[in-house]
């Protein structure tokens, strides 16, 4: 017998079957919510998971009050089950679409507060393959998108600010790029503030984004470092609304510094000036430390090259 042979002879392989009831367990936070959806009874599951710690020589889970926790090992291994599958669903996925003709889906998640032009921008290469690709977009707020792609509902999430260490949702933070704010306004407002700018934006009627977002942190804290106090006039969750009012002159209007020209031919408003240190940031948010999905790999090196060639 060959040593190659008599290596793969004494190889220890993983049962998926078991590995699939401990995923499920984990995801599903317990062994009787797993049995349920596999339509077994809470011993079969249960004798499963057992085995696949026996042959790991770890435990995966533990008491914790009335439940389960896992357990350090079972963290490792839940990890790389969700690699695992996901690769599993996305091989299948693709197969059954090229076979029957049918074009692959990619899901994304919008976080709200990202602005619709980032986001048709970042979006726009994933249309270019044509019938190759059905696009799914869905809007909401990041929590509820987070919670949407850890259950694999959703391919990937656009937001404006990466996913905390230490969340309870395991997933990885792409950095699609980066650049300043433009502060923009009609020609007359942009005619009256552009001078002397940024002092000139003491008093200076404003429109922000909402509290809750990466931007206004970022702006709020500017001003308080330049020693400035603009007049907030409103403030606005969805950022096409924002640019609306400030198209009716309600006041001075913060944009991403990328899709400064797009704003101005869109709305019709005129730079007044540009605030470089206050940076913004965007992220694509996914299960894959090594993002594979072809359509997703496509919009990330296309943001990319975006943001680097309009860098201000």
């Amino acid at each position: 017998m060959s040593a190659q042979s008599t290596y793969i002879g004494r190889m220890e392989w993983l049962n998926y079957h078991h590995l699939h009831y401990f995923w499920l367990a984990a995801r599903e936070g317990g062994i009787s919510k797993a049995a349920r959806q596999l339509r077994l009874t809470h011993t079969t599951v249960s004798e499963q998971i057992r085995t696949l710690e026996e042959s790991l020589g770890e435990p995966l889970f533990q008491k914790q009050g009335r439940g389960l926790a896992l357990t350090e090992t079972g963290k490792l291994v839940y990890g790389y089950a969700e690699d695992i599958f996901s690769l599993g669903r996305e091989m299948m996925e693709t197969v059954k679409g090229r076979s029957a003709g049918r074009p692959v889906r990619l899901v994304v998640g919008i976080a709200e507060v990202v602005p619709k032009l980032i986001a048709k921008r970042i979006l726009d290469p994933a249309l270019a393959a044509g019938d190759t690709l059905r696009l799914l977009c869905r809007e909401d707020k990041l929590e509820r998108l987070l919670s949407s792609l850890a259950a694999h509902e959703i391919d990937v999430v656009i937001s404006d600010s990466p996913l905390v260490a230490g969340s309870s949702i395991k997933a990885f933070n792409h950095l699609l790029g980066e650049c300043g704010v433009s502060i923009m306004a009609t020609r007359s407002l942009a005619l009256r503030y552009r001078k002397d700018f940024p002092r000139s934006l003491e008093g200076a009627p404003l429109l922000l984004p909402s509290e809750s977002t990466a931007t206004r942190r970022a702006l709020d804290n500017w001003f308080e470092s330049e020693g400035l106090r603009p007049q907030v006039t409103a403030e606005f969750d969805d950022s096409a609304l924002l640019k609306v009012f400030g198209q009716d002159g309600a006041g001075l209007v913060p944009v991403p510094s990328v899709i400064e020209d797009s704003v101005a031919k869109q709305y019709g408003l005129q730079l007044v000036g540009r605030i470089d240190a206050v940076r913004e940031r965007f992220y694509a948010i996914s299960v894959e430390r090594r993002i594979r999905h072809p359509a997703v790999v496509t919009i990330l090196e296309a943001a990319r090259a975006e943001f680097a060639k309009n860098m201000r």
